[in-house]
């Protein structure tokens, strides 16, 4: 009869958020074989031989196998599920099915489990990391004009005060009669509770857009409605009482990534 043992292992130093990895352990039996094991996994050989240092496809009766590993990766300002996906070496398709997500829609703090990590992944990516922080901080130009820098500034200047926006805002939340607790975009709200999504007029801030809301926070902009026409935005509560509480009010929305 085969066996399976769960193990807990953490992290090692790591410049990205994540939490405890976890990873299953097959004890090999007689008459296995690396192809059926990766079959029945849903792995490959090729996955299983780096995962266990193998230098070859002879495995033994009684050997512990590390089948999978898994990380829950928690999603940080200014992430996408594709960079995500390509820092991991997986596909979108793979964190969307992981993690059972209907768009490629992702908010900050959000938890995503990505599977099939190895200690050398880590080491790698670690490496990366911190290799390109390195380039950056050298690439960093010094301005040796004081006229050239402040010009500079300017212009960021007037490009931030066009991302920004005052707007009407209200509340609304899924838990009502009759709502069906589904976004525009296909977010089930009933099912993400605490998703801090805003309803807009996608002629003013495109449906998918990051933005800030002024007293609500980092939101995506991910619904519509019949109301919401021009300067307006409806922020998602989780229950009424909250949306009673918010009332209507002027914010500023800062658009962050569209």
């Amino acid at each position: 009869m085969r066996k399976i043992v769960v193990s807990i292992a953490l992290l090692l130093t790591s410049l990205l958020v994540v939490v405890p990895l976890s990873a299953t352990e097959y004890e090999v039996v007689e008459g296995d074989s690396l192809w059926e094991i990766a079959q029945e996994y849903d792995t490959t050989v090729a996955k299983l031989k780096e995962m266990n240092d193998l230098e070859s496809d002879l495995i033994v009766p009684k050997q512990t196998l590390q089948i999978d590993k898994e990380i829950t990766y928690q999603v940080q300002s200014g992430d996408t599920l594709s960079e995500i996906a390509l820092e991991y070496g997986v596909t979108v398709d793979d964190i969307k099915e992981w993690n059972q997500l209907s768009t490629n829609l992702i908010l900050v703090g959000e938890e995503l489990t990505i599977k099939g990590v190895t200690e050398k992944d880590k080491e790698d990516d670690s490496s990366k990391k911190q290799e390109e922080t390195k380039q950056e901080t050298e690439a960093t130009p010094v301005a040796s004009e004081p006229n050239v820098e402040q010009t500079s500034t300017k212009e960021n200047n007037a490009e931030s005060e066009e991302k920004t926006i005052t707007m009407e805002a209200t509340a609304y939340t899924a838990q009502c009669d009759g709502c069906s607790g589904t976004t525009a975009t296909g977010i089930n709200l009933l099912e993400n509770r605490n998703m801090k999504v805003i309803a807009v007029d996608p002629n003013v801030i495109p449906l998918g857009t990051r933005v800030h809301v002024e007293g609500y926070g980092e939101a995506i902009a991910a619904d519509t409605g019949g109301a919401i026409n021009g300067n307006r935005i409806d922020v998602h509560v989780p229950t009424k009482d909250e949306a009673y509480s918010w009332g209507r009010r002027q914010v500023k929305v800062t658009i962050l990534e569209s």
